[in-house]
């Protein structure tokens, strides 16, 4: 008898093992184990993922409605672009927040409405894109009978042209897509292996899926399929991350059957970060129902696919050896375990591990961030605030807010929530917290706070103070005048920033010579003695520097309060070390 599945995720932690302990696995069962492969599968070769396709949506949204040259955005590794690519497609509402299931489709579909240009798109992606070192492996596996059935989201060849390189030529692999579909059910029938399905077609096919109705109205004939042979056999998952609701309902469907995945279930999952929300609901309820497996994290594709080729001694390895030996294969370095005295690589980040989740809005009439800051200052109040497209955002009392706008007509005086995923863009709220962060670190540790656009910058208060004497050792005197007459005064400190990395916001920051009073014609001399001073600062020495900053901003794991107020809102603060 058939079992309902719910969504909702039980209280037991989702199963993982380790990446060698399903290499393992796999060489046992090999023959009983299908694969379904997303788009990270392809991304060594060259082929770039949905998350790098959105971004290139909204770039040609941007481009194209603004009508302003591509040249101003063309780089998208750049936070500031990306805030600002951001900022125009979340004022629209016509599309779903950032990060969401239907943001590709819906942004795909925005830009190319038409099938035929999408179907040029994905083409144009595709061209030229060869094979990397797991597609061989894949196809090494399949021509040993140790792969029988390959299921792919996937528009791309790259399976096809592993094939093609390991047999010889293109006739041993069946590819399955959206326009043949009975050919899916027939090839399972008559167990015609190897064998590829395309669930979102083909990018020669004119049946491609990819905007939100063709995703979730998935093809019924090859989503049957799925469900039925998850109840034949086990399934091996890499490079997907579970975004689109067709595939994913076809996943929770299998568990309805009485014995599902009976050769097991293994998630493959890149990075140190969990799975999406349903995902981990998936791998839970799969476990509950006794099915062997779970999520296993991997550096790559490839690395995955070489550890399996590994412990299954019989392949004929000979393709494989000649295709390594002509491209490398990429591979995360491995983690430093060391006892010795300082790292390879120093990371000078402190991870944010609590910061402020609500702050205050008004709702007023004002100008700009300029017009904002010239208020409270006028109104001489200790509030901390910025401009955005939903109002005044702020830290303080509510009586010192409510001063400070008191010129203009203030209609709504409200919370407003501080959602850790806005934070990923250079944005407003972004820019809010570091304020109230660099006014808590200054506080808290009597630090002179100089603030600019993109860094704000540190220096002691009081050199003479003990607590500096750590840092005199390491770098000599903490401030001087700049010689060759000059009438410049410099300090040892700090320039910071917030960056998002890793799913997290840190606070980075740099030990820099900071100079007061440069202008055009002293500015020479001034990075002469910058340079000079920080030239021979080498490895040992920049180490105890991060090393003297980090523990002293981190503060132990103390609280760090922007203004120590016990009424209104306060930004509230814990730095990892």
């Amino acid at each position: 008898m058939a079992r309902r599945v719910g969504k909702v995720m039980s209280e037991k932690t989702y199963p993982t093992l380790a990446s060698d302990d399903f290499a393992r696995r796999f060489s046992m069962r090999s023959g009983r184990l299908m694969w379904l492969l997303g788009a990270g599968a392809s991304a060594s070769a060259g082929i770039p993922t949905a998350w790098d396709m959105i971004w290139e949506f909204k770039q040609q949204l941007y481009i194209s409605q603004r009508r302003i040259a591509p040249k101003t955005v063309a780089d998208l590794s750049n936070p500031t672009v990306r805030w600002q690519l951001q900022d125009f497609i979340a004022s629209q509402e016509a599309f779903p927040e950032a990060d969401s299931p239907e943001e590709y489709a819906a942004l795909f579909e925005a830009v190319y409405p038409s099938e035929a240009d999408r179907r040029t798109y994905i083409g144009a992606k595709v061209s030229g894109a060869k094979p990397s070192y797991g597609h061989v492996a894949l196809a090494t596996l399949m021509k040993a009978g140790h792969t029988k059935l390959i299921w792919t989201t996937n528009f791309d060849p790259l399976v096809a042209d592993g094939c093609a390189r390991v047999f010889g030529g293109t006739g041993n692999l069946t590819t399955v897509a959206l326009d043949a579909p009975d050919l899916g059910r027939q090839t399972i029938n008559d167990e015609r292996w190897p064998a590829e399905i395309k669930l979102h077609g083909d990018f020669r096919s004119r049946r491609l899926k990819n905007t939100g109705d063709e995703l979730r109205q998935q093809d019924a004939i090859l989503r049957d399929l799925l469900v039925g042979t998850c109840a034949r056999s086990g399934l091996v998952i890499a490079g997907y991350s579970g975004r689109d609701d067709s595939i994913m309902r076809a996943l929770e469907e299998a568990l309805e059957h009485v014995s599902p995945f009976p050769g097991g279930l293994f998630w493959l999952h890149r990075g140190e970060d969990d799975p999406s929300d349903r995902v981990r609901s998936f791998l839970t309820t799969a476990a509950d129902m006794g099915v062997d497996g779970g999520l296993v994290r991997i550096e790559n594709f490839d690395e995955a696919l070489r550890d399996l080729v590994r412990l299954v001694p019989e392949l004929d390895t000979n393709k494989l050896d000649e295709f390594a030996s002509e491209r490398s294969v990429v591979s995360s370095p491995p983690r430093i375990t060391s006892n010795r005295d300082y790292p390879v690589i120093r990371l000078n980040g402190l991870e944010v591990k609590s910061l402020p989740t609500i702050c205050r809005r008004v709702e007023c009439d004002i100008g700009g961030h300029k017009e904002v800051s010239e208020a409270i200052s006028a109104a001489g109040v200790d509030v901390l605030a910025t401009r955005s497209a939903k109002g005044v955002l702020a830290f303080g009392t509510d009586s010192d807010v409510r001063a400070a706008l008191s010129h203009v007509s203030i209609k709504e005086f409200d919370l407003h929530e501080l959602e850790t995923r806005r934070l990923r863009y250079d944005n407003q709220e972004r820019g809010l917290l570091k304020q109230a962060l660099s006014q808590a670190l200054a506080k808290e540790h009597r630090l002179a706070l100089k603030r600019r656009r993109n860094f704000d910058y540190f220096a002691p208060v009081d050199s003479t103070d003990h607590k500096w004497d750590d840092l005199e050792r390491i770098v000599g005197s903490l401030s001087g005048t700049v010689p060759q007459g000059t009438d410049l005064t410099w300090r040892e400190g700090i320039a910071a920033r917030l960056e998002w990395a890793d799913d997290k916001l840190w606070f980075a920051f740099e030990p820099r010579i900071l100079i007061d009073g440069i202008t055009d014609e002293n500015r020479a001399a001034a990075t002469d003695f910058s340079r000079e001073r920080s030239v021979n600062r080498y490895n040992r020495q920049l180490n105890d520097l991060i090393s003297f900053w980090g523990k002293l901003l981190a503060a132990d794991g103390r609280e760090l309060r922007a203004l120590n107020v016990s009424t209104g809102v306060d930004a509230a603060f814990v730095l990892g070390t």
